[in-house]
């Protein structure tokens, strides 16, 4: 494995002489915080991830983007498995801090704005991020790879499909696609949106349901953000197809982890997520459902 922070220093972008430490937090890359005289700087260690279908070039133009939209740090310097981002001295999102009101109008809000003004600064090629072909993408992985979740693959399958055709139509915008609590940071004064290794073409509601169920969110919550997001209540048709790509969202990061659990050399408890991820999965999936 490389040495992430022999690979850090080497850059050629420090001025004075550098200092580097670990940064915590990464569940798919390795991160180190260096400090020069020009200040610090996250620099994210790692290369293309075909079995995440992450493309660093997507992650590249995605963070341009971003900074250009006002969503995210400014891209410093970046060369084939590096990128190094603008530090912002803030504080990393739990799902508690999205659950309280505040936080989560916050959360949205910046959500929308990703979804509204990406597009205007995106430049290049782009991935599109289709949660279900991703998901039947994971579950050939774990067959090839001879997963312990392999019995289980046949049953998720048919319920991914129960849920896509759920979800029927879609209006396309420019998604995070992993909007976990830690990827949301703030500074005291702003919130900031962060990691765009899956950002892509894709449904709103991606977004929506990874946001609520990373975050845990009950239903009223679940109302509030779909009004606040679409200017209206939401109907039955709209309460269907939203449950469905939450639904979908949290499977995808429960076979994320699987996937993980087979392919990472990090030091991460990728059984244990996958197991949480799985229960939340199987109450939304529920959720589903209930509905007519």
């Amino acid at each position: 494995m490389t040495d992430p922070i022999a690979r850090a220093l080497s850059l050629p972008i420090w001025t004075g002489t550098p200092r580097a430490e670990p940064l915590g937090g990464g569940i798919t890359n390795l991160n180190v915080l260096v400090t020069d005289a020009r200040g610090r700087a996250v620099v994210r260690i790692g290369d293309d991830i075909p079995v995440h279908q992450i493309m660093r070039f997507n992650e590249l133009a995605a963070s341009r983007a971003a900074h250009a939209a006002g969503v995210s740090p400014a891209v410093l310097h970046h060369e084939p498995g590096a990128l190094v981002i603008d530090f912002v001295a803030s504080r990393t999102m739990s799902a508690e801090d999205l659950r309280d009101q505040e936080m989560l109008e916050q959360a949205l809000a910046l959500v929308m704005h990703a979804h509204r003004d990406i597009p205007r600064h995106l430049r290049g090629p782009a991935l599109t991020f289709w949660v279900f072909h991703v998901l039947r993408d994971y579950a050939a992985t774990l067959k090839e790879g001879r997963s312990p979740h392999r019995p289980a693959l046949a049953g998720l399958l048919d319920e991914a499909a129960e849920l896509e055709r759920a979800v029927g139509r879609i209006e396309l915008v420019f998604g995070h696609n992993d909007l976990l609590p830690a990827n949301f940071l703030h500074d005291g004064t702003r919130m900031w949106l962060i990691d765009w290794d899956y950002a892509g073409w894709g449904s709103p509601l991606f977004d929506l349901g990874g946001l609520a169920a990373n975050a845990g969110l009950d239903m009223t919550q679940e109302e509030w953000l779909l009004a606040a997001y679409y200017g209206t209540s939401p109907d039955a048709d709209l309460w269907r197809r939203y449950r469905a790509m939450k639904a979908a969202a949290a499977l995808r990061e429960a076979m994320w982890s699987m996937v993980q659990e087979i392919h990472s050399d990090l030091d991460f408890d990728y059984a244990a997520y996958t197991a949480g991820y799985l229960d939340t999965y199987r109450a939304a999936l529920a959720a589903f459902r209930i509905l007519p």
